[in-house]
């Protein structure tokens, strides 16, 4: 029996996907549940999974486009498992196009004392350029350079050293394109602004060192920086509907849950999967969530579902190493809080230059539907949380906000 296997819908509204690499070759033998594909959608790369047991015969190419139940392979059910194991997918072989025959160039003219001699006009024009008159075909009798040729040459911006300079090209993933073209939407189609603060990480710096080791072993968590940033971002979001809505046609559309999607760096590119009713989750459920959607990511199990929604954005280039970035809206969400790196830095507090560890904090924003007035309130009451968390995020009582 020849079973045609279809590409499967992988979300709601995705009707095309790319085969971004076969992981068995035509005529293998295939076991049921066995990861035969990769497929890229506009959202994430998937594994697809043989429907059944037998002889593979492929019907689209790797980087072939095909529709949502599109057939894009044969199993033929009859065959019988080869003895001992399958053979491993062997290294795939370039084929390289046959050498075109040479064509046979002009003889030369024959070089005479003049040729690559520059004129005494053109050796000064040639040394105040600081070029090599080896450098410079000559156009005079028998190839001496003349003045015309010294004037007329261009410094070279750098001289081949016989090192590799060689390029490449690599076809861009559906899922890196469609991300290249949000980011362009969201530069056209928002007033995006950015405002700027820095938070004085002591407070949660103090709480970690305290009871991260008993948070650890309680919870099998880390306690990590990112509950105490979306717990603020909660928080303000609280206080700042605007923030945490967007534009739907001619309305305003306004959320009274946080589903915030937290950007990260996967094996396909970028990826934002959701955190679900934020507002109801703990530092441990924050941070147990975050552990699971990082993995998934990482592990490119992540599904679209996973990464679909979102109310609000939180991107943490602190990780790499940003100092300060302007991040950019997450469409078509209204905000998005960037996180960058701490450095101890000199501050004054109460007239004295202290150093404290300080974190950079970037919010951008729509204008078209957050006013300055809130946009930056809403910034300031994430600052305020994180350097008071035990008051603004614990509720004065630390034990059991981590539930220790």
């Amino acid at each position: 029996m020849i079973l045609e296997m279809k590409v499967p819908s992988p979300g709601e509204s995705i009707t095309e996907v790319e085969i971004a690499e076969w992981l068995v070759q035509d005529g293998d033998y295939v076991e049921k549940d066995q990861a035969i594909a990769e497929v890229d959608s506009d959202k994430a790369t998937l594994e697809l999974p043989a429907e059944a047991s037998g002889i593979i015969t492929l019907k689209a190419e790797e980087g072939d486009a095909v529709a949502v139940g599109q057939v894009v392979c044969l199993i033929d059910t009859s065959a019988k498992a080869p003895e001992g194991d399958a053979p491993a997918k062997e290294d795939k072989k370039v084929e390289t196009a046959p050498k075109a025959e040479a064509v046979k160039a002009e003889a030369p003219k024959a070089d005479t004392y003049a040729s690559g001699t520059a004129s005494p006009a053109a050796k000064k024009i040639l040394a105040e350029k600081n070029i090599d008159a080896s450098t410079i075909s000559g156009t005079g009798k028998d190839g001496r350079i003349t003045k015309d040729d010294a004037v007329n040459a261009v410094p070279s911006m750098g001289t081949p050293t016989g090192g590799n300079r060689g390029s490449s090209n690599s076809k861009m993933s559906m899922l890196r394109r469609k991300v290249a073209e949000r980011l362009v939407e969201a530069k056209n189609t928002t007033a995006m602004l950015t405002t700027f603060n820095e938070v004085d990480m002591s407070p949660i710096f103090a709480l970690r060192k305290e009871y991260k080791e008993e948070f650890k072993a309680k919870h099998g968590v880390g306690l990590g920086f990112m509950s105490f940033f979306s717990l603020a971002v909660v928080r303000a979001l609280q206080m700042y509907p605007a923030v945490n809505s967007m534009i739907d046609g001619k309305e305003m559309k306004s959320f009274d849950f946080v589903d915030i999607s937290i950007a990260v760096s996967g094996p396909k590119g970028l990826m934002v999967p959701v955190i679900r009713n934020a507002e109801n989750l703990t530092f441990r459920g924050v941070e147990s969530e975050v552990k699971r959607l990082a993995i998934r990511a990482r592990d490119g199990k992540i599904t679209v579902d996973e990464m679909t929604g979102g109310t609000f954005t939180i991107s943490n280039g602190g990780v790499f190493g940003s100092m300060l970035s302007t991040p950019i809206i997450n469409p078509p969400q209204s905000g998005i809080l960037g996180m960058h790196n701490i450095v101890e830095r000199p501050v004054a507090i109460n007239g004295e230059v202290v150093i404290r560890p300080i974190m950079y904090v970037a919010l951008s924003y729509d204008h078209r539907i957050i006013d300055g007035k809130e946009s930056v309130g809403f910034l300031v009451a994430v600052k305020e949380a994180l350097e008071n968390p035990i008051e603004l995020l614990m509720d004065n009582d630390v034990k059991k906000a981590l539930e220790l």
